[in-house]
């Protein structure tokens, strides 16, 4: 590990040195690219100098110690520092190790969120609609940018499905975790009798694929026009400005309807397909993301979800990592930090003992 450290330091200051070059400077796509990588080793550089830091202390420390020195103000200091650096320098190497762990290659992508009622028909789309406000505030707090491609409104206000693109960097790495069945349990304003209803919304966060990653063929593709219809005959226009995509080999099919321009909606509507079709293909090349991603997302019935949000407890739950927290309207306010960062710690952690396990 350490020797890849040294090489990784070494990649750092060179590539520091060849940023203050100024053909580099000159040269925009070398100059981003350049810098990109910086950023990405920073964190590691950083954390194996304060690794190298500790080391160096406890060696001067043990030094001071076994010298023989009659200075016992000086023995009492180096004692404390080599107390102090011994605790610190095993958590440091582990969290070198979660620093050098192969890196997602989509998380600094945007994503394209897909929220669908499951099972429960109305009170799963007001969930759906809570979801997408939740999603949203957090969003907002990351100051990432929300782009809305399609909606589709029920008279109370729900969603029967939302989809929209969330653009900033380290969007996918954000949002990742969040693919599956999400059940909620409360009593729903219709229910007279107060009794607890469950219902299930399904999310699917996708990597958004750029034209180089994966290319649309126009002849595998029909484009339909049709005009834009909303709850209620709210948001129709009078022009035929939404727009159906068609993937004709797959039959994946794509609606825009939420800008007025026909050309604004085609463009959302490839992204989304672009989007779906990729996370598809990535699938197809990794059975055990094929099957992850099956038993995340599934078919949207009660009994299969990652996470519960059980509104007479104030209780969200996170099935996968077994962490349960009483701050329900906290969390639907977008305060989702605490379970992100622990589904991410989970994940590399295991991703790290399957490393250490030569797996």
């Amino acid at each position: 590990m350490f020797e890849k450290l040294s090489a990784v330091e070494s990649r750092y200051e060179q590539i520091g040195i060849e940023l203050t070059r100024p053909e580099t400077a000159s040269d925009n796509a070398l100059f981003t690219k350049l810098m990109k990588e910086h950023g990405e080793l920073t964190p590691i550089v950083e954390k194996y100098r304060e690794y190298k830091s500790l080391e160096n202390d406890i060696k001067e420390a043990e030094e001071i110690l076994s010298s023989g020195e009659n200075d016992s103000d000086l023995k009492a200091l180096a004692e404390e520092q080599l107390k102090e650096s011994k605790g610190l320098i095993d958590k440091v190497a582990e969290e070198l190790k979660l620093l050098l762990l192969p890196r997602d290659p989509n998380d600094n992508k945007n994503v394209i969120v897909e929220i669908r009622g499951g099972a429960g028909g109305e009170e799963a789309a007001l969930f759906a609609a809570a979801l997408f406000r939740m999603y949203s505030m957090y969003a907002e707090a990351k100051h990432y940018k929300i782009d809305v491609t399609n909606e589709n409104e029920t008279e109370l206000g729900g969603y029967k499905e939302v989809s929209f693109m969330i653009e900033g960097a380290g969007a996918y790495s954000r949002f990742k975790y969040e693919s599956g069945v999400h059940r909620v349990q409360r009593v729903p304003d219709t229910e007279a009798q107060g009794r607890i209803h469950t219902s299930t919304v399904t999310v699917a966060v996708l990597p958004e694929a750029d034209e180089v990653e994966f290319s649309l063929n126009p002849a595998d593709l029909k484009i339909d026009t049709f005009r834009s219809s909303g709850a209620g005959g709210q948001h129709i226009n009078k022009t035929s400005s939404a727009i159906r995509v068609t993937h004709i080999p797959t039959g994946t099919v794509v609606e825009c309807q939420d800008e007025r321009s026909q050309f604004k909606n085609r463009e959302k509507a490839l992204k989304v397909l672009r989007a779906r079709l990729y996370d598809a293909e990535k699938a197809k090349a990794d059975a055990a993301i094929a099957n992850d991603r099956k038993s995340q997302v599934g078919t949207g019935d009660r009994s299969e979800r990652i996470r519960t949000y059980n509104y007479p407890q104030g209780r969200v739950t996170d099935h996968r990592i077994g962490l349960t927290l009483y701050k329900l309207d906290s969390v639907l306010n977008g305060d989702l930090d605490e379970i992100i960062d622990a589904l991410t710690t989970y994940y590399r952690t295991e991703a790290l003992k399957e490393q250490d396990n030569g797996n």
